[in-house]
């Protein structure tokens, strides 16, 4: 019961500050006045569509706030939504905030707008005196893409804790949810033409081979991308190929690549045309569940394994045939022909950023570059007009650690990325926060090509909610100002304001969490013994 209150009352914030919004609005002008919330307050709209958001607004005000609103689109409102036509089509999210003592007035030409403006007002009540202050806030999103990633392959967490994190993902105006649903260790997606790979796909973990199989059918699928949509959050699944496939390949092991020393079954088999039908099938089941129409194919790390193709003579009369001078030649037509699955589909192909080299169509292709230490990846996906997402390493992964005391979690050498310095074997708060700007040359900062922002939890180290809300509070904070405000409305020191209000939310709520004003506070969490840390 706690953990469902804590989920609900996650919306409104403890403090009523207009300046403590997160993430920074675009213009905010505060006045001394207030509107006091009543048990008489009523919410108008000016069309029927809304009447949800309303009733939405009325249940976080109540279960947050405990003030009942009464007949929503009531005939004298204090609170309006209003779903307008402006002369000049405002930037998708975009939406205008005025409150005063006689109520409050939201309005934007889109529902994705209003809804950001509900979670903006929901930041400036004060539950403890149960008012707003009076505000004027015109605002709207810096990018597109805001996102967010985790994986379940390696751990497997369930639909209520991803239900909180998509509420927190709501609340920092994120909209992307990528879900890394297979790789190595598990396989997380019913697929109903193949139940194997849930049944057998699905046993075991990162630390642990013979956990009993844990995945997602597919109503359980449609429920949480529901979830998400009525948040305005697109959920994007990840099916990693042909790399990353060692779990897919313990159920259904006539499609294995082969195998290397440390990496066994690693890769798919891109020899047997009934590889290529194996995996339509299952991307078209995959592209029936997730309305985005948007599936990332992976793409990563292929190298690991593919030395293994060498020992299968189909492979290399394969590679004899087409003239391919090396493995990563036909891992490159391997990639292009499930690309075309997906585009067909009508779909885009979202893939990291080793997949530049793989000449993907460019208006059908995202680029997740999240190789720091290799610039001329980003370089080279811009100079081909891919659309590009940002997810360095260094410093938007979160599996991390993010303070020089702690112990587990992945690092890094000090290391300086277009200029900047980062303090070295971790991810602070204030290095999230200061992405991407501080990071980027200018020339691929200003580019039209980057689409957005994202961070990345993997989940190796990371076997209980407790660590995984450590790893990702208060970074996730920092994510909302480094997708939605622009530079010009960056600060960080009133960042580090807001921020030491947004923990007193966090304790009040019951999260648990890593505090950098006093790291003493709440110890690190420690799942697994740290392995060797890795690079790649």
């Amino acid at each position: 019961m706690k953990k469902i209150f804590a989920l609900f009352f996650m919306l409104c914030p403890l403090f009523s500050m207009a300046q403590n919004i997160i993430p920074q609005p675009s213009s905010i002008v505060t006045n001394k006045g207030e509107f006091d919330l009543k048990e008489a307050t009523q919410i108008g709209y000016n069309d029927k569509s809304l009447a949800w958001l309303a009733k939405y607004l009325e249940s976080q005000i109540y279960l947050t706030c405990k003030v009942k609103i009464k007949h929503p689109n009531g005939v004298h409102p204090s609170f309006y939504l209003r779903l307008k036509k402006y002369a000049n089509r405002e930037p998708k999210g975009s939406y205008k905030l005025s409150a005063n003592a006689g109520g409050v007035l939201i309005e934007s030409d889109n529902k994705e707008g209003l809804f950001y403006g509900v979670q903006s007002l929901l930041q400036l009540i004060n539950i403890h005196t149960k008012t707003i202050s009076e505000v004027e806030i015109n605002d709207a999103p810096r990018y597109q893409w805001r996102g967010f990633m985790l994986d379940e392959s390696r751990h497997f967490f369930g639909k209520e804790k991803v239900k909180q994190l998509i509420d927190l993902m709501a609340r920092y105006k994120l909209n992307k949810f990528h879900w890394h649903l297979t790789d190595s260790h598990g396989w997380r997606l019913q697929i109903k033409k193949y139940p194997k790979l849930t049944t057998i796909g699905g046993i075991g973990n990162f630390t642990d081979s013979a956990a009993t199989a844990q995945y997602y059918t597919q109503a359980d699928i449609r429920e949480m991308v529901d979830y998400a949509k009525r948040r305005f959050i697109d959920v994007i699944p990840e099916i990693d190929m042909p790399g990353h496939a060692t779990a897919a390949n313990k159920a259904y092991p006539q499609f294995s690549g082969g195998s290397v020393a440390g990496y066994p079954n690693f890769t798919f088999d891109p020899s047997k045309e009934e590889t290529y039908k194996y995996l339509s099938t299952i991307i078209k089941e995959t592209n029936s569940l997730f309305p985005a129409k948007m599936i990332h194919l992976g793409g990563d790390e292929v190298f690991l394994g593919i030395q293994a193709w060498l020992n299968k003579p189909d492979i290399t009369a394969v590679m004899t045939k087409n003239n391919f001078k090396s493995p990563t030649d036909l891992e490159h037509y391997f990639f292009r022909r499930m690309g075309d699955t997906v585009i067909k589909l009508g779909s885009k192909i979202l893939c990291w950023d080793e997949a530049v080299e793989t000449n993907l169509p460019a208006d059908k292709t995202i680029v997740f570059w999240w190789r720091q230490n290799k610039p001329q990846s980003l370089k080279l996906a811009l100079s081909k007009n891919y659309q590009v997402v940002l997810c360095p390493r260094l410093p938007m992964y979160f599996d991390f650690v993010q303070d020089s005391t702690h112990t587990s979690g992945r690092k890094w050498d000090s290391t300086t990325v277009a200029g900047y310095h980062l303090q070295g074997t971790y991810n602070t708060v204030q290095d999230v926060y200061n992405f991407p700007d501080k990071y980027l040359d200018g020339q691929d900062l200003t580019s039209k090509n980057i689409i957005g922002v994202q961070a990345n939890l993997w989940t190796e180290t990371v076997g209980t909610e407790k660590r995984l809300d450590y790893l990702l509070l208060p970074r996730m904070a920092a994510l909302a100002e480094a997708t939605w405000s622009a530079e010009s409305n960056k600060n960080e020191g009133t960042f580090n304001d807001k921020l030491k209000a947004e923990i007193e939310w966090y304790k009040k709520t019951g999260l648990y969490y890593y505090n950098p004003f006093n790291p003493a506070e709440h110890p690190e969490v420690v799942d697994f013994a740290p392995k060797k840390q890795i690079k790649d």
